[in-house]
């Protein structure tokens, strides 16, 4: 897996690569330009949306957000990623942090209409997932929505699938969304397929009531 190093001296050609995979149809980045185009029309139905995006890269998401009108939140743990997002969009809050040890301080005191993360959470374990959504869902404006789009699946029969499919292009150290597990703490889950392998995932704010207590386990 790589660390926050890896991803510097992988900013600069970040695009480009994801570019080639998503064109030639290959595994992990088919469906990628379909995903975020998806993403950025729903954002978009509220006008002057507040937006934080977790694993924001290069910013080719956000970016377009940030022209639109969008007030930009982003955490991203590759200085790099974020020396090149900064230079799209200047005005925009972004913040050096893991994720994986949960949000940045000053994203702690804001809350958002949508929460998005793009080929980012695939590095947190199935039990970490549950919990940093869980604390996502809780920094969203009323009818706001966390979107997620990742190589992701309804189903582990349909991961297997894919992952015998891709064969020695398959990365083992990547953990991919089952929706349907994760559908146990989060009810209220929506899941849109776009490729083979791509996905998008919604979770809306609801009252408490649609939430698995935290007891709840995949």
């Amino acid at each position: 897996m790589l660390d926050n190093k890896g991803f510097d001296l992988w900013a600069d050609g970040y695009d480009s690569t994801v570019g080639i995979s998503d064109d030639e149809n290959t595994y992990p980045f088919d469906g990628y330009k379909n995903v975020l185009g998806r993403i950025f029309q729903v954002i978009m139905e509220k006008k002057n949306a507040v937006v934080l995006d977790i694993g924001f890269g290069t910013g080719t998401l956000t970016s377009k957000l940030y022209e639109n009108g969008c007030t930009v939140y982003g955490q991203d743990f590759s200085s790099r990623m974020i020396e090149l997002a900064a230079q799209k969009m200047p005005g925009a809050h972004l913040y050096q942090w893991d994720f994986t040890q949960g949000l940045a301080e000053p994203l702690k005191h804001q809350r958002y209409d949508s929460i998005v993360a793009t080929y980012s959470l695939h590095h947190l374990k199935d039990e970490q997932k549950v919990e940093f959504l869980r604390t996502l869902h809780d920094h969203l404006n009323e009818n706001g929505q966390i979107l997620i789009g990742d190589v992701a699946f309804e189903t582990r029969e349909e991961l297997d699938t894919c992952r015998l499919a891709s064969g020695d292009k398959w990365d083992h150290e990547e953990i991919y969304f089952e929706a349907g597990e994760l559908r146990s703490a989060f009810p209220s889950l929506s899941f849109t397929r776009v490729s083979y392998c791509a996905s998008i995932i919604m979770i809306c704010r609801r009252p408490s009531s649609s939430i698995v207590s935290k007891t709840a386990s995949l």
